[in-house]
């Protein structure tokens, strides 16, 4: 079949062994590559119910069958495991250059299992692993042990060879619960503890080299149809907003819609947002639009601070879900403080959604009176000393670093606690966006915007954020192209530039399958079902489809809310739609 390598690579740290597989035709046939084929083979290989430390947890990395070809957007790779965040389902996707190195090495999937004696580095090329020793690179942070790692062991190689490194940082080797895999520096497979599953693991990185491309079914199709795409979107009002000003021009549009999540998800709009918008970020700061590989977007900021405390720190950010994240929750009204943030979890390997809601849940329990420590909003320096404590499981940190819900236990702070499944929401607030808390409530990972974007149709006038009838119906052809998207693997961004027909143009010219939208959607839907099957297997409840109490309960200052049974109208809905039962159980 056209458009993959009909081949995964198992490794075995235990035993420190390699095996090559043949993936059949009918299986790519029935879940493309990506999250579809990363999804399927987490639910063959993983045991039921074991824990996500555990040897027998597997880590599965999957690129799809766009990666390496002319197809915008698609420098992109997934990774796949059991979350020791959530306990369920994980995925995560990162972009840069490496997504095409991982490629090149000849394989559709990679599976890690078992858990090495010693810290260990593994080397991958086609038809090779060599597993080295790490004990010095362990402990690094992630930018030294990226570089350390492509010094020492990618060697010599031919001029077609691309190289590149996925590592973790020392949250990852201490298992903190949301630590990330980091790659070109700042391009981080983010969400749901991807990082400490390969901590436990004892594998501090991964460096991929190889000259290997996939086989397309028309190249010479895929290439007009991208040219064509190029010429389209130089007039795209979208494209422009990402290349000037990136995400974070996210900070202006949802403060002005009342739902920036601020001081701890307590108000909607943060009164200093001026401060940490694109244009503080742009104005007081050296910003150079930057780019994954086959991307005409650009949304990326390599940002320089140009003065103060900070001068000459350079970051790739921060992104909108960062500056929410410290500047609202925690009330920091200084983008180069922000960025000093954002640069300490990057080192340390942590996810910065759940680290700034974490910091923003220490604050509230300091202020309530359950814990005694020096930290309150806006205080930049006590944040960077508790995010340190996280990473190396120290004080308070050791507590936190369990996640959300053990803390939110430990401090009887259940009734405030914002996270759904254990994982913490992104920068848009439901009560605000309420197809968003449709898409937090019942995405499989946990409370995530990315599943769907919905907050995108919401805000762009494609469907009023305070409806409930007919949400769920437009939230589920969403998040089925995205899925698709997933499976190739796609970049968000360009949501706006593949509809439906051009994704089916898209599948057909990478690998021949002559399909329509009809087609894509039962793929989309199995993968939904295999998702969902693994989660029930896994423990998931029907009560675990909710938003937390306080964002049920607790309306903001503006008198934006959303009830329980809204919400309720909402997945009952979904459910029907997705052909699941009243339970959320597929049928």
């Amino acid at each position: 079949m056209y458009g993959f390598y009909s081949q995964i690579l198992v490794v075995d740290l235990t035993d420190q062994g390699f095996a090559v597989e043949t993936v059949d035709e009918e299986i790519l046939q029935a879940f493309l590559g990506g999250k579809g084929l990363g999804s399927y083979l987490l639910s063959e290989f993983n045991p039921p119910q074991i824990d996500p430390f555990s040897p027998e947890n597997h880590v599965v990395f999957a690129t799809g069958p766009a990666c390496g070809s002319f197809v915008w957007g698609s420098s992109r790779y997934g990774v796949f495991t059991k979350s020791p965040q959530t306990g369920l389902y994980s995925e995560s996707y990162s972009g840069g250059r490496v997504p095409e190195a991982i490629d090149a090495t000849g394989y559709d999937a990679l599976i890690i299992k078992g858990r090495s004696p010693v810290p260990t580095v593994l080397a991958i090329r086609p038809g090779e692993v060599v597993f080295h020793e790490a004990g010095d690179i362990w402990g690094m942070d992630t930018y030294q042990a990226e570089d350390e790692v492509i010094r020492r062991f990618a060697g010599s190689a031919s001029g077609k060879a691309k190289k590149g490194a996925i590592v973790i940082g020392p949250a990852g080797e201490n298992h903190v619960c949301f630590s990330v895999i980091e790659n070109d520096y700042w391009r981080s497979a983010g969400r749901t503890g991807v990082g400490c599953v390969l901590g436990s693991k004892r594998l501090k990185a991964i460096l991929f080299q190889g000259d290997c491309s996939r086989k397309l079914a028309d190249r010479k199709a895929i290439s007009v149809f991208s040219k064509g795409l190029a010429k389209e979107a130089k007039d795209n009002a979208q494209v422009a907003a990402y290349k000037n000003k990136g995400t974070p021009m996210m900070v202006k549009i949802m403060n002005e819609a009342g739902g920036f999540p601020t001081r701890y998800w307590s108000e909607g709009i943060y009164d200093k947002w001026q401060s940490i918008s694109s244009d503080a970020l742009h104005k007081q700061c050296d910003v150079r639009p930057r780019a994954c590989l086959k991307c005409f977007m650009a949304c990326g900021r390599l940002s320089t601070v140009k003065c103060g405390r900070h001068a000459g720190l350079k970051i790739e950010g921060p992104e909108y879900e960062t500056i929410y994240a410290f500047g609202g929750l925690c009330a920091i009204d200084s983008i180069e403080e922000i960025m000093y943030l954002n640069d300490i979890c990057d080192r340390l390997g942590m996810d910065t959604i759940s680290a700034g809601n974490l910091c923003g849940l220490a604050i509230e329990a300091v202020r309530r009176g359950k814990i005694d420590y020096d930290l309150d909003y806006g205080d930049v320096d006590a944040i960077a000393g508790l995010l340190k404590e996280i990473a190396y499981r120290r004080g308070i940190g050791d507590l936190l670093a369990r996640g959300i819900r053990i803390a939110a236990g430990q401090w009887e702070l259940e009734e405030i606690a914002v996270h759904v499944k254990g994982l913490e929401p992104a920068g848009y607030d439901p009560r605000v966006l309420k197809g968003v808390g449709l898409g937090y409530a019942t995405s499989d990972r946990g409370a995530c915007h990315l599943r769907a974007t919905f907050y995108k149709p919401e805000l762009s006038g494609m469907i009023d954020p305070d409806a409930i009838e007919g949400k769920a119906a437009l939230f589920v052809d969403f998040e089925d192209r995205l899925t698709l998207f997933d499976t190739l693997i796609l970049c968000r961004f360009y949501r706006d530039l593949y509809p439906w027909e051009s994704l089916c143009e898209v599948v057909e010219g990478l690998t021949g399958l002559r399909v329509n939208t009809v087609d894509l959607k039962a793929i989309s839907s199995r993968i939904s079902d295999t998702i969902r099957d693994f989660n029930i297997q896994e423990g998931l409840r029907p009560e675990d489809d909710r938003l937390p109490e306080r964002l049920l309960k607790n309306a903001l200052k503006g008198g934006h809310r959303i009830t329980e049974g809204e919400l309720e109208k909402m997945v009952s809905e979904y459910y029907h739609l997705r052909g699941w039962d009243d339970r959320g159980y597929p049928q």
